[in-house]
């Protein structure tokens, strides 16, 4: 069973990653102790969207709960202006194919470091904003689940066609 937003952002890395690696080297990478990767793979593996012996996502399950039970079973939980991260449609690959020329209320991850202002977005988990500066694939693919999580129905659907581009083909 799938019950923690930290299950779909581990989710997301698993979707990048092209071998079995240890649990210490995916936690690091995503700013996460090695013990709550492993009860995420497991809980993913109970809810049918993860192998566990290989770690590998199913693809048609991970599709689907992504697209219809990620928008419902965790929606985004929206906050006052802050500094932050750009994510959902102000984040690369959207903004590209939004092109939207309000800068000034567009979601973003809070975070000190952060390089936008925007109305704040609460990421899958709270290491979201240093990971994605880190590894631009897994921002990438963090921001298009935030489009299906916040975005109004055209962001939607163009996540959706982007993340069919890239992982369920």
């Amino acid at each position: 069973m799938v019950s923690r937003s930290l299950d779909i952002y581990v989710l997301a890395k698993l979707l990048l990653e092209k071998k079995k690696r240890p649990y210490s080297v995916v936690a690091r990478e995503i700013g996460m102790s090695t013990s709550e990767v492993h009860a995420a793979i497991r809980r993913l593996g109970q809810a049918g969207l993860v192998d566990v012996e290989s770690r590998r996502p199913m693809r048609g399950p991970s599709e689907e709960f992504l697209f219809h039970g990620v928008p419902y079973a965790f929606p985004a939980s929206l906050g006052g202006p802050t500094r932050g991260v750009p994510t959902a449609y102000a984040a690369p690959p959207l903004e590209q194919q939004l092109g939207r020329s309000d800068k000034s209320s567009i979601p973003v991850w809070p975070d000190a470091n952060g390089n936008a202002r925007g109305f704040g977005v609460e990421p899958l988990h709270p290491s979201a904003p240093s990971a994605a500066r880190r590894d631009p694939e897994f921002y990438e693919l963090l921001a298009l689940i935030d489009a299906l999580r916040d975005g109004q129905v055209r962001e939607r659907q163009l996540a959706r066609e982007e993340l069919r581009r890239r992982f369920f083909k």
